[in-house]
């Protein structure tokens, strides 16, 4: 390394290699504690005033009687909270026999509506043209001027098609539908 030169001010230049052997001889070690620090204290003496705080040997911990930091209280006899709710067993007179589908629902398939062969090339067209673009960028094609025309065009004259063929009846039927309520 080069020598440092003595900063203005009288300081003297810092020893970089002697501190990094400080830090690598240190490395792993506790560092003591600053000067003035107060002993650690265990969780069962943290609500006492600092002066009745004795310092003692650890001992064995004993069973809590309620977990640490639990703020719910239930009534006296209730020991029981939200989650430790179990179903209630099925009775013997149920007709199903105790096997009953009641509640358990399967969804159709859903119908989609038939697409003609204008909205087919509509989406082929919205999809292929940033494709084709992208395309032609990741394989390094010369970008001519019929590629452009056919990737932003196909792009534009598909999502005009698209938007141009969206149904815009409402199921009233109404003639204005923006005034608002009408009692």
């Amino acid at each position: 390394m080069a020598e440092h030169e003595e900063s203005s001010g009288g300081v003297p230049p810092l020893d970089e290699e002697a501190a990094w052997a400080a830090i690598v001889a240190g490395y792993g070690q506790e560092p003591p504690d600053p000067p003035g620090a107060r002993p650690f204290r265990p969780i069962e003496n943290l609500m006492l005033p600092e002066e009745d705080v004795q310092p003692e040997p650890p001992a064995a911990p004993a069973a809590p009687t309620a977990p640490l930091g639990s703020s719910v209280v239930f009534a006296p006899g209730v020991g029981l909270g939200p989650r430790d709710h179990a179903p209630a067993e099925p009775k013997d007179d149920d007709p199903a026999g105790g096997a009953s589908d009641e509640g358990h629902f399967v969804p159709p398939e859903p119908e989609l509506p038939p697409a003609d062969t204008t909205a087919k090339f509509a989406w082929l067209a919205v999809v292929g043209g940033p494709v084709l673009l992208l395309l032609a960028v990741l394989l390094q094609w010369d970008m001519t001027w019929w590629l452009t025309t056919l990737g932003i065009g196909g792009f534009l004259g598909g999502f005009a098609t698209l938007v141009a063929r969206m149904s815009g009846d409402t199921d009233d039927g109404d003639d204005d539908p923006g005034r608002g309520a009408v009692v």
